[in-house]
C-alpha cells in the first residue's frame, strides 16, 4: 500500500515539474497519458503548420536540384512540341503516308514524358552510384554500337540504329554518356599523380614493348585513360563522323580540367592531325561523305549561289533561307515555307525553322538557353570540392552545348554540314532520352550540392598536388 501511494505520488511530481518547465519555442506541447492532444492551447495550429510544412516538402522535393536548370529543361521541351508539331507537316501531308501532324505530336510527348520521368528518376540517385556502374555501363554501350553495324538498320548509308519493335534505338547516344562517366571515374580516382602520368606514347611504336619507360606510360595513362576515349571514337566514326569528333573534343577538355599534364594534350592534337591525314587518304568510314560535305561547304563560300534553281539548293542553303525569311520577329507559329523544302527540319535543321517562324529574337535566347546550361554546370562544378561528380557535370555540360552550337554553327554554314541534332527540341528517342539521362545526373549532382551529402575522399580533390 505504501508502493502503490508512494508511486502515485512520484508519478503526480513528474507530471507537475513538466508541466511547470518553460517549453522551447515552436516545440510541441507534450501528449498526455490518454494518447490524444487537448483541444484548448496551441498545439492544434502547430500541428497544422508541422503538417502543412510537411505537405510542401513533399512537393518540393520532386524538383530538387538547381532550380535554373529545371526551368531550362521546361522551355527546351515545351519548345520542342511546337518545333516538332509544326516542322512535320511535310511528311504528315506526304501522300504516301496516312499520317497527320497529330501523329507526331503524339509520338514526341510520348518520347518527353518518358525521358523526363527518367529524368526525375536519375536525379534522385547518389552520383556515387554512377562511379561503381561507370565501368559495365561503358562496355555494354560499346558493345552496342559495335553490334549496331552487324544488326542495325541503316539509312542515308550508315548503320546508326537498333530496331526495337515500332521504336528504333541509337547506342552512341548512350556511348556518348557513357564514355563522359567512364573517363570522370578514371581522372578521379588517380588525382593525386595525375599531373605526373604521361598518357601519350612516342610515335616510336616498335619501342612500346621493350622500353620499360613506354610500358609504363601505357600502363598508368595509356590504357586507363585515353584508351577509353580512342575505343568509343573508333566505334562512333563509321556512321557518324562529327559524333566522334564531338566526343573527342569534350574528352580533351575533361582531360584539360582534370590536370592533365598540358604537353600530354598537346601531343593528342597531334595525333588527331595525324589520325584525321590518315582517315582521308585512306578513305575510312564515311569519309568520302566527309570529302563531299566539305567540299559543299568550300563551294558555298567561293561561288555565287544567286542563280540557282531551288531544286538545286542543299538543305544548308534553304535552312539560310529559311533564316533569311524569319528575320526579327519571325513569319509565325505555323507560317513556316521552307519546311516544305527542306529535308528534314525537324531534326538537322530545327534551329533554321525555329528562326523563321519566332524570329532571330527568340532565336539568340533559345541559344542563350544552351550556353546557360553550361554555365549552371560551371557553378555546380565550383561547388562538388571533388574531382568526379565536378568532371562529369561538365563533361555532360559540354556534350549538350557543344552539339547544340554543332548544329547552330550548321544552319549558318558556319562549318560543313554534320547531322547533329538540336538536343532535347529536334526530334528523335535516342537523343531526347540521352540528353534527358545526363541533365539528370547534373541535377543529381546539384542536388547533393546543396545536401552537402557528396562523400570527400582526399584522393579525389581537384587541387590535390
Amino acid at each position: 500500500m505504501e508502493r502503490e501511494e508512494y508511486g502515485y505520488d512520484e508519478r503526480t511530481a513528474a507530471e507537475t515539474a513538466r508541466d511547470a518547465a518553460p517549453r522551447r519555442r515552436g516545440a510541441p506541447a507534450a501528449t498526455p497519458p490518454g494518447g490524444r492532444r487537448g483541444a484548448a492551447g496551441d498545439s492544434g495550429p502547430a500541428a497544422d503548420d508541422t503538417g502543412a510544412a510537411g505537405g510542401s516538402a513533399a512537393r518540393l522535393d520532386l524538383f530538387t536540384g538547381d532550380r535554373v536548370l529545371w526551368i531550362i529543361v521546361a522551355a527546351l521541351a515545351v519548345i520542342s512540341v511546337l518545333v516538332v508539331y509544326s516542322s512535320t507537316a511535310k511528311m504528315a501531308y506526304d501522300a504516301h503516308t496516312a499520317r497527320t501532324t497529330a501523329h507526331f505530336l503524339r509520338q514526341q510527348l510520348m518520347i518527353l514524358a518518358a525521358s523526363l520521368v527518367v529524368m526525375f528518376a536519375v536525379q534522385k540517385i547518389n552520383c556515387r552510384i554512377y562511379n561503381y556502374f561507370a565501368r559495365p555501363v561503358y562496355f555494354l554501350s560499346v558493345l552496342l554500337t559495335v553490334a549496331v553495324y552487324f544488326i542495325g538498320a541503316t539509312t542515308n548509308g550508315a548503320a546508326r540504329w537498333i530496331p526495337l519493335g515500332p521504336f528504333q534505338f541509337q547506342p552512341s547516344e548512350a556511348l556518348k554518356v557513357a564514355t563522359v562517366l567512364f573517363l570522370a571515374q578514371q581522372l578521379a580516382g588517380r588525382q593525386s599523380k595525375i599531373d605526373k602520368i604521361r598518357i601519350v606514347p612516342t610515335w616510336r611504336f616498335w619501342t612500346w614493348r621493350s622500353s620499360p619507360a613506354q610500358r609504363k606510360i601505357w600502363r598508368e595513362g595509356t590504357w586507363p585513360i585515353l584508351m577509353p576515349v580512342v575505343v568509343s571514337c573508333l566505334v562512333i566514326f563509321p556512321a557518324h563522323t562529327s559524333s566522334a569528333v564531338l566526343v573527342a573534343m569534350a574528352s580533351w577538355v575533361m582531360m584539360l580540367i582534370g590536370r592533365v599534364r598540358f604537353g600530354e594534350l598537346m601531343k593528342l592534337v597531334g595525333w588527331g592531325v595525324a589520325a584525321i591525314a590518315v582517315v582521308m587518304t585512306l578513305n575510312l568510314g564515311r569519309s568520302e561523305t566527309a570529302e563531299g560535305r566539305v567540299s559543299t561547304w568550300i563551294h558555298l563560300w567561293t561561288s555565287s549561289q544567286v542563280d540557282k534553281p531551288i531544286e538545286h539548293l542543299t538543305d544548308t542553303e534553304r535552312s539560310m533561307i529559311a533564316i533569311h525569311n524569319g528575320g526579327i520577329l519571325g513569319e509565325g507559329a505555323g507560317q513556316s515555307a521552307m519546311r516544305v523544302e527542306m529535308i528534314h527540319p525537324e531534326s538537322d535543321y530545327a534551329y533554321a525553322f525555329f528562326v523563321e517562324e519566332y524570329g532571330l529574337l527568340l532565336a539568340v535566347v533559345l541559344l542563350m538557353l544552351y550556353l546557360w546550361i553550361f554555365f549552371r554546370a560551371i557553378e555546380i562544378f565550383r561547388r562538388c570540392g571533388t574531382a568526379f561528380p565536378g568532371l562529369l557535370v561538365l563533361g555532360l555540360a559540354l556534350l549538350i552545348t557543344c552539339q547544340a552550337l554543332l548544329h547552330v554553327m550548321v544552319t549558318v554554314n558556319l562549318i560543313p554540314e554534320t547531322g547533329q541534332t538540336l538536343p532535347l527540341i529536334s526530334r528523335g528517342g535516342s537523343s531526347t532520352l540521352f540528353t534527358t539521362i545526363a541533365l539528370g545526373m547534373i541535377l543529381s549532382v546539384s542536388r547533393q550540392n546543396d545536401e552537402q551529402s557528396h562523400d570527400r575522399p582526399r584522393a579525389e580533390t581537384l587541387y590535390e598536388r
